[in-house]
C-alpha cells in the first residue's frame, strides 16, 4: 500500500510542478467573473470554496444536471455561516472524518482499499479545489474524470459489501442493474445534447440560467448563422443576468451594428466602455484588461467615424485604446486611416510607423503607408511600401489593386506585364469589380 500511495502522490506532484512551468512560475489572472469566489473577501471565499467540495461530490454521486459552463454567476456565493449549504459541506466532512476512522479501526486488507480509492478520489482533485492557488472556473466536469476512478472504486467496494452482507443477492444485482441503466441513458441523451456549440450552450441554460456566459454562447451559435435577431435576444438577456459583464454589451452593440440599429448599438458600446476600470487623475493607467474587451473602442470608433463630422472623437478612441495597449496595431491602422481622412497624413505616417516598431510583418500597415505616400504625391514611396506589402501577402487584393494602378499610370512599359498579372490575379481570385476590368483594358 505505501508504494501505490507514494507512486499516487508523487505523480500528483509532478503534475504540480509540470503545471507550474506551462504557466512560467507564475499563477494565471483571471477575473471575477471566471470565479467570482477567488476575489471575494473573507469568510466569504473559505465558505465557498469549501461548499464547492459538496457540489463536485454530488455531480459524482448524481449526474443529473450536468453544464458545460459553471462559471459566473452559476453557483451563489455562500455569504454567511447561517447558509443552510453549509449543512452539506459539514456532512461531507463528517463523511471524510468517518471514513478515515474506518481505515485506523478496520482490518488491513479493508483500510489498504479504502486508502487507495480515497487517494485517487481526493490527490487528483487538489488543484483544482482552489487550495493552492485560484482557479479559471467555478466548478468543472471536466477535472472530476481522475477523481472518479476512485470514486468508482469505493462505489464497486461498497456494492461488494453490500452483496456480501445481504442475503437475497437477486436483490442487489437488480439494483445495480438499475444504477447501470439510468447511467446509460444519461449518457446516450447527453450525447445528443453535444450535437452543435448551439445545443450544448442551449442545455446548459435548462439547469442554470444565472450563467450570462451561456446566453452569450448561444448568442453566437445563433449569430455565427446569421440570425442576428435572434441572437440579440440572448445577448440581451446576458447584460441582464450580468449588468457588469462588459462582453454582453459589446456583443449587443455588435448585433445592434449589423442590424443597422446604429443608436442602439452606440449605446451599447458606451455601456461597455464605461465598465473598464477608470484610471486615476494623475496616475499611469496599470488596469489589467482582457484584449477582446478593448476592442469596445475600436467598435464605437469605426461606428461614430461613419459620421464625418466626429472623425476627431473617434481618433481620441483610438488613442485612448493605444494608451492601454501599447503594441494594439488594430489601433494603430484604424486611427491612421481617421488621420488620413482628417488631411493629416504626416501624422498618419507616424502613427503607421510606429505600429512598424511592435509587428514588422503586417502587410496592411505597409499598405496604408503606400496610402498615406499616395496622398502626399510621392508615387514611388507608394509603389515600394505597396510591393513590400505583397512581398508579406502575395493575396493582399488592395496591394494588387492599387500598386497595378500605379503602374500602369506611371507609364513604365517593362512593369505594364507585372501590372497585368496583379490584375488577373485579382480576376482569378473572384474579386474583380468594375475598376479590375477598367484597368486591365
Amino acid at each position: 500500500m505505501v508504494i501505490r500511495l507514494t507512486a499516487i502522490s508523487v505523480t500528483a506532484i509532478c503534475l504540480l510542478v509540470a503545471r507550474f512551468k506551462i504557466m512560467g512560475a507564475q499563477l494565471p489572472v483571471f477575473t471575477k467573473f471566471d470565479n467570482p469566489a477567488a476575489v471575494s473577501d473573507t469568510p466569504i471565499r473559505q465558505l465557498t470554496y469549501n461548499y464547492l467540495l459538496p457540489v463536485n461530490v454530488w455531480l459524482l454521486i448524481f449526474p443529473s444536471d450536468l453544464c458545460c459552463d459553471w462559471t459566473m454567476g452559476t453557483i451563489p456565493l455562500v455569504e454567511s455561516f447561517l447558509d443552510p449549504r453549509n449543512i452539506s459541506t459539514l456532512i461531507l466532512y463528517c463523511v471524510l472524518g468517518a471514513m478515515m476512522w474506518l481505515i485506523l479501526t478496520s482490518d488491513s486488507k479493508h483500510s489498504q482499499l479504502i486508502t487507495v480509492s480515497l487517494s485517487l478520489l481526493i490527490l487528483p482533485f487538489l488543484p483544482a479545489s482552489n487550495l493552492f492557488f485560484p482557479v479559471g472556473f467555478v466548478v468543472a466536469e471536466r477535472v472530476l474524470y481522475t477523481p472518479s476512478m476512485g470514486f468508482c472504486l469505493l462505489v464497486a467496494y461498497g456494492w461488494y459489501l453490500l452483496y456480501k452482507k445481504v442475503g437475497r443477492k437477486s436483490y442487489i444485482i437488480f439494483c445495480i442493474g438499475i444504477v447501470l441503466l439510468f447511467h446509460s441513458m444519461k449518457t446516450v441523451l447527453r450525447n445528443k445534447d453535444w450535437v452543435s456549440e448551439k445545443e450544448i450552450f442551449a442545455a446548459g441554460l435548462k439547469v442554470n440560467q444565472r450563467n450570462a456566459k451561456l446566453y452569450n454562447n448561444v448568442g453566437h451559435a445563433l449569430e455565427s448563422q446569421g440570425l442576428f435577431k435572434e441572437a440579440l435576444q440572448y445577448f440581451l438577456q446576458a447584460s441582464v443576468v450580468q449588468p457588469d459583464d462588459i462582453g454582453a454589451h459589446m456583443n449587443v452593440g455588435r448585433t445592434y451594428n449589423n442590424l443597422k440599429m446604429y443608436d442602439e448599438a452606440e449605446q451599447a458600446f458606451w455601456k461597455a466602455k464605461n465598465l473598464l476600470p477608470r484610471p486615476r487623475p494623475g496616475e499611469a493607467y496599470q488596469a489589467r484588461i482582457a484584449p477582446s474587451h478593448l476592442n469596445v473602442f475600436l467598435n464605437l470608433a469605426n461606428l461614430i467615424s461613419r459620421n464625418g463630422t466626429r472623425l476627431q472623437e473617434a481618433d481620441a478612441l483610438y488613442r485612448q485604446a493605444i494608451g492601454m495597449r501599447a503594441d494594439y496595431i488594430q489601433a494603430y491602422i484604424n486611427r491612421g486611416d481617421i488621420l488620413i481622412k482628417l488631411n493629416k497624413t504626416a501624422e498618419a505616417q507616424e502613427v503607421y510607423e510606429k505600429a512598424l516598431k511592435f509587428d514588422a510583418n503586417n502587410p496592411d500597415i505597409y499598405y496604408n503607408l503606400g496610402v498615406v505616400h499616395l496622398e502626399q504625391g510621392k508615387l514611388p514611396d507608394a509603389l515600394a511600401f505597396f510591393d513590400k506589402a505583397l512581398d508579406i501577402d502575395p493575396e493582399h487584393e488592395q496591394a494588387l489593386m492599387n500598386s497595378a494602378i500605379l503602374i500602369q499610370e506611371s507609364g513604365n512599359l517593362q512593369k505594364r506585364k507585372i501590372a497585368y498579372d496583379r490584375l488577373n490575379k485579382l480576376l482569378q481570385k473572384g474579386k474583380a469589380n468594375e475598376r479590375v476590368y477598367f484597368n486591365l483594358g
